[in-house]
């Protein structure tokens, strides 16, 4: 929405240059700021803990990373009596930098609730107050909620948070995952430094008002641009410049657009040495087989590398968000001692796009104490080592087989709920193992199951033409009598707000992802779904965008073998038309 690139000249200093100033983190205890810890120091800042109200008003500079639910955070804020310092801090204009829910909480109130026992929604929860406005929710009859993914951010006013960016949508897109969004109102235009567009829905993506600055966007999570964004927040503190900003002449006809993301997975385990290694599956099983040369008996496990050096790999190239999926679940050891955890630690310091982890997400009981961690204190570990989201696999057709069996009651006590509660809807995903099982006809199974029409080249062995998708727990090795479309839209009225949903027959196998099953489930639920199992070449991803409606697709095996690239699979798709996030 402007003419000339902020950052095509410096903003003038007109001060002195100062010393850095030291940056004050308030962090109340909720999800993953492991990584805005990462970002700041990456900046060539020092950064201290704000651990009681009365540090607030001597800050030099505060940011406010919030994560999780609305209705948690200022629950939080209000009990340690961080809401009355924080106002008076902002009322100050002093350097202020809020990230996610931490622009939410400037406003007014939101409709993003607490929950009941019972899941009934509570009365709306009161904001800070400093700005005009409320914060609601995005229709889901209209669109996939949560909004997550790259999108664009038109200026409404020249920033020198900015100066490191150039104004161009396409290439400085910035990662977003939310449920709910502050509208533009004549009453907080003023505030606007950014807006979005979101499948038509205009919202805030930005707001600076003298030296108080918030996003709804995640810095920390937006790559380069992101980090070029936080560089320039803190150089402009450190010298002086941040208030200098400027209204631009806004153009009402522009909108940004969501791309399509590239997700890589790196599936983690250890292998017979001990070594915590990235292996790859052929339909689910991990060992070498003929393929490989074994020539009788099971092979060792597939070795393609190590997960920190290979996710690094991933980022650099162009990865939009990394999974790593821990294939052992911990069977073994204490919940401290889980190789994921140092895992996630290391790979946030450098890798600075949405982190995935999955895996053993449940109720666990320590064999060596008999201590039980209950789903939301495994989830926080993972939260506090570096992961944005939680991907739960078992237990979540557990608990969708439960909701079911109850006449889709909600208990308040299921995973889902539990994590979803605390950290957000958007913080859990749900990933799906389904297998087909083929019929003659859609009569000839259960009517509670979901049946497909398959295309010839995916015909049964009989020459079935149709199959309902069966979902499995204990990675594969149990099947459940429940659909996959089933397990999904339970999973979504628990709380989940995005589903991984992989296909055990199409798992290695390089032949693109099963259309029938990614139509059948993305069609039933209205959170994203991401396309997983199968891809083998860049058209893969084109097509399974081109033809259903899934807003994210996974690879792993083609890009660790070097087959593929990320920055190939990015071009077919905007040769074909399909937006991506383009790096480098």
């Amino acid at each position: 929405s402007t003419t000339t690139p902020i950052n095509a000249a410096p903003h003038t200093n007109t001060m002195t240059t100062r010393t850095k100033p030291t940056v004050s983190l308030l962090d109340y205890g909720a999800g993953n700021v492991r990584s805005v810890r990462n970002a700041i120091t990456s900046t060539g800042y020092t950064l201290i803990d704000i651990t009681s109200p009365s540090q607030i008003l001597t800050a030099d500079v505060i940011i406010f990373p919030g994560v999780g639910s609305y209705a948690s955070a200022m629950e939080v804020l209000k009990r340690e009596g961080y809401d009355v310092a924080l106002k008076e801090y902002l009322k100050m204009n002093k350097p202020f930098l809020g990230i996610c829910l931490g622009m939410q909480t400037l406003f007014e109130s939101s409709q993003e609730c607490g929950h009941n026992g019972d899941g009934m929604t509570s009365t709306v929860i009161e904001g800070l107050g400093v700005i005009p406005g409320k914060v609601v929710k995005f229709n889901e009859q209209e669109r996939s909620v949560p909004h997550i993914g790259w999108n664009g951010a038109l200026r409404h006013q020249s920033s020198p948070c900015m100066r490191y960016i150039h104004d161009n949508s396409h290439g400085e897109e910035v990662y977003f995952v939310h449920s709910y969004y502050a509208p533009l109102t004549a009453e907080n235009s003023e505030w606007v430094l950014t807006r979005t567009t979101y499948e038509g829905q205009e919202f805030i993506s930005s707001v600076q008002k003298g030296n108080v600055v918030a996003t709804q966007f995640h810095p920390e999570k937006s790559g380069v641009t992101g980090l070029n964004f936080i560089r320039g927040f803190l150089d402009s503190v450190a010298d002086g410049t941040l208030s200098n900003t400027q209204p631009l002449e806004v153009d009402g006809s522009k909108h940004t657009e969501l791309v399509k993301r590239v997700v890589v997975a790196l599936d983690v385990r250890s292998n017979d040495h001990g070594d915590l290694v990235v292996t790859k599956g052929d339909q689910y099983d991990v060992r070498e087989n003929e393929k490989e040369g074994v020539q009788e008996g099971r092979g060792g496990v597939r070795n393609l590398g190590k997960p920190v050096s290979l996710a690094s790999r991933y980022y650099k190239e162009g990865a939009d968000e990394i999974a790593f999926l821990n294939i052992t679940s911990f069977r073994s050891g204490v919940i401290e001692d889980m190789p994921m955890l140092q895992v996630l630690e290391e790979a946030s310091k450098e890798i600075f796009v949405p982190l995935t982890v999955g895996g053993g997400i449940r109720s666990y009981e320590d064999p060596g104490t008999g201590k039980v961690y209950s789903a939301l204190e495994v989830a926080s570990r993972y939260f506090r080592a570096g992961a944005d989201k939680v991907s739960i696999g078992s237990d979540s057709v557990h608990a969708a087989e439960d909701y079911i069996a109850s006449g889709n009651t909600k208990t308040g006590l299921t995973s889902i709920e539990t994590i979803s509660h605390v950290y957000g809807v958007q913080a859990v995903v749900i990933s799906i193992d389904p297998k087909r099982v083929y019929v003659t006809s859609p009569d000839a199974a259960d009517s509670k199951h979901t049946v497909v029409t398959l295309d010839d080249s995916q015909k049964g062995p009989n020459g079935e033409q149709y199959c309902w998708y069966q979902c499995t727990v204990k990675g594969g090795r149990e099947a459940r009598d429940i659909c996959a479309v089933s397990v999904a839209k339970a999973a979504e009225a628990l709380g989940a707000g995005e589903i991984m949903l992989n296909c055990i027959d199409m798992d290695g196998q390089c032949n693109g992802f099963d259309h029938a099953l990614m139509k059948a489930v993305s069609d039933a639920v209205t959170i994203p779904v991401i396309a997983s199992s199968g891809a083998g070449k860049e058209s893969h991803f084109s097509d399974v965008f081109s033809e259903t409606s899934v807003q994210a697709a996974l690879a792993a095996g083609m890009f660790h073998r070097k087959e593929v690239e990320i920055a190939d699979v990015k071009k077919h798709m905007e040769k074909m038309g399909i937006r991506a996030r383009i790096t480098g």
